[in-house]
């Protein structure tokens, strides 16, 4: 028998402690499909803080989501066993030791089995997250949905910050560059040198104005055409307008609206998804009814439904 979510018309949706969608909290990941796991960590973070308190007010928003796909014609929790299984103690102190102790974690719910859905915590948590995915299931695919390129090299003499990751993945042999589409990058650049690295290593960038110019089937399209083999989906909020998501660490005017956002994540059904994450969430500067994080929350629903797919 699957977990499914708490019963609106017996639990009021405000009662009970917040786990994701309230579903059932469990720290063993046997036997589950998919683990929901929360990283509150957000060391790496350039601008803004604040994303360590992601997890927390996601799982909060998400309370008022019910269990079926309307538009996707899914109930992932009749398809999968889904729990929250909590945090992941990240140190807040080094983000060396924050990166070991997410790479173990997540090892350890991949070989249950489990296809995590992480919520975070910044866009450096994921490189550790690709580590252990990668480990089992060798280089993978990547779509990130971003505002920013983050392949950057060096931050203050240091490897790894939130505009890292990526670059730090090419270079271990984690993901294949050829197998990489970033969507929806805009907003100033440092030069047109930026982008050597892409050119070096066969990533395609999607920028915005090709998102609205052509369009969201288009993107699709290319998503499909370009990531295949087993991949991994990496959601960055900022990748929104501010005017829809303005509770992030960073954000850049002219983004994807919240309704491209869920269309491009719905998209990605029939992909070899083995996990996915949404980040840089930061209550701290969240917009009335706290509408980034109820956006995140729901991003996260449409991962799991198209997993469910």
């Amino acid at each position: 028998m699957t977990h499914q979510p708490r019963a609106s018309f017996k639990s009021p949706r405000f009662a009970q402690p917040a786990t994701f969608m309230r579903l059932p909290h469990v720290e063993d990941p046997k036997g589950l499909d998919v683990a929901i796991v929360g990283v509150p960590y957000d060391g790496g973070t350039s601008y803004r803080p604040g994303a360590r308190y992601g997890p927390r007010e996601i799982r909060n928003q998400s309370s008022l989501i019910r269990s079926y796909s309307y538009f996707q014609k899914v109930a992932p929790f009749d398809t999968f066993n889904v729990a929250d299984v909590g945090d992941i103690d990240a140190p807040p102190v080094s983000i060396e030791k924050a990166y070991d102790a997410i790479e173990a974690r997540i090892g350890t719910i991949a070989d249950a089995g489990a296809r995590p859905i992480v919520a975070g915590g910044d866009h450096s948590i994921t490189l550790p997250v690709l580590r252990a995915l990668a480990t089992r299931h060798g280089p993978l695919g990547l779509v990130q949905f971003d505002a920013h390129i983050d392949t950057w090299d060096e931050y203050f003499g240091g490897k790894y910050f939130h505009g890292t990751p990526f670059r730090r993945a090419i270079e271990e042999g984690v993901i294949d560059g050829t197998r990489f589409i970033q969507v929806g990058i805009r907003g100033p650049m440092y030069g047109e040198d930026d982008f050597d690295f892409h050119r070096q290593h066969g990533i395609t960038m999607i920028d915005i104005e090709q998102v609205k110019d052509r369009g969201i089937a288009w993107t699709i399209e290319e998503i499909h055409r370009v990531v295949t083999g087993p991949a991994y989906m990496t959601f960055d909020i900022d990748g929104v307008d501010p005017a829809f998501a303005p509770g992030t660490g960073t954000p850049e005017i002219g983004g994807l609206t919240s309704h491209d956002a869920q269309r491009l994540v719905r998209g990605l059904a029939g992909l070899n998804l083995v996990g996915g994450d949404v980040v840089e969430v930061s209550p701290l500067y969240d917009g009335p009814g706290q509408i980034t994080a109820v956006l995140a929350s729901n991003l996260m629903f449409e991962f799991l439904c198209a997993l469910a797919k």
